[in-house]
C-alpha cells in the first residue's frame, strides 16, 4: 500500500481519512490553528468515530450546534478550544449544505480558476485569507487539484518554500515546515520586541 498523500497526523488510517474524504479535509485545515498540525489533522478521525465511522456534512448540520460541540469536548478534546472548534464545524457544515448540498468536493470539482476557488474557500465559516491558501495549496501539492491560476491564487504557499502543511510529505519535511514556523514566529516577535 502506498502512503499516504497528507502524511500528517502519525496514524496511516487518520492521513487516509483526510485525502479520501474531502470534508475530513477541509475540517482538518479548519483546526489548524493554535495547536500543533499532528492534532488539528487528527482531529476528523476522532470526530468521524465518534459519530459512528462516517463524517456527513448534512448529518452535522441537522445536530444542534450543542450536540456538536459536546462531541467535540468529549476526552480526548478535539482541539485546545473544542468548545469554539464545534461551533465552527457546525457553521461549516451548514454552509456547505445550504451551497453546495453538503458535498464538501464540490468546491472545487466543477474545475473552477484559482480565484474562484479561493473566493469559495474564503466565504466558508472559519476560513481566512492564509487558511483559504494553504487549503489551495494542499489541494494542488498533494492531491493534484490544480485550477487554472492555483499558483497566484495560493502565493507564498505555493512555492517551494516547505512553510505549510501543504508542503508535508514526509517526516523529514513535518521537521523543516516546524523549523520554517518558529523561525517565522521568532522573526515577528523581534520585530515587535521594544527597542532599548
Amino acid at each position: 500500500m502506498s502512503s499516504p498523500a497528507i502524511p500528517i497526523t502519525g496514524d496511516d488510517a487518520a492521513d487516509r481519512l483526510l485525502e479520501e474524504q474531502p470534508l475530513a479535509l477541509l475540517i482538518g485545515m479548519l483546526l489548524d490553528q493554535q495547536v500543533p498540525m499532528e492534532w488539528a489533522f487528527r482531529g476528523p478521525a476522532t470526530l468521524s468515530e465518534r459519530l459512528g465511522g462516517r463524517l456527513d456534512a448534512a448529518r452535522i448540520a441537522a445536530m444542534s450546534e450543542d450536540d456538536v460541540v459536546a462531541v467535540c469536548c468529549e476526552k480526548p478534546a478535539i482541539h485546545r478550544y473544542p468548545a469554539a472548534m464545534g461551533r465552527r464545524i457546525h457553521s461549516l457544515c451548514q454552509d456547505l449544505v445550504e451551497h453546495y448540498d453538503g458535498d464538501a468536493a464540490a468546491l472545487w470539482s466543477d474545475d473552477p480558476t484559482g480565484a474562484e476557488l479561493y473566493r469559495r474557500l474564503r466565504s466558508l465559516p472559519g476560513y481566512g485569507d492564509e487558511k483559504s491558501r494553504i487549503f489551495m495549496a494542499i489541494l494542488a501539492k498533494r492531491l493534484g487539484v490544480r485550477p487554472d491560476g492555483w499558483e497566484e491564487a495560493a502565493a507564498p504557499f505555493s512555492d517551494d518554500e516547505p512553510r505549510s502543511v501543504a508542503d508535508v510529505d514526509s517526516e523529514a519535511n513535518l521537521v523543516r515546515v516546524r523549523e520554517w514556523k518558529k523561525m517565522m514566529k521568532a522573526a515577528r516577535k523581534a520585530k515587535s520586541d521594544p527597542v532599548d
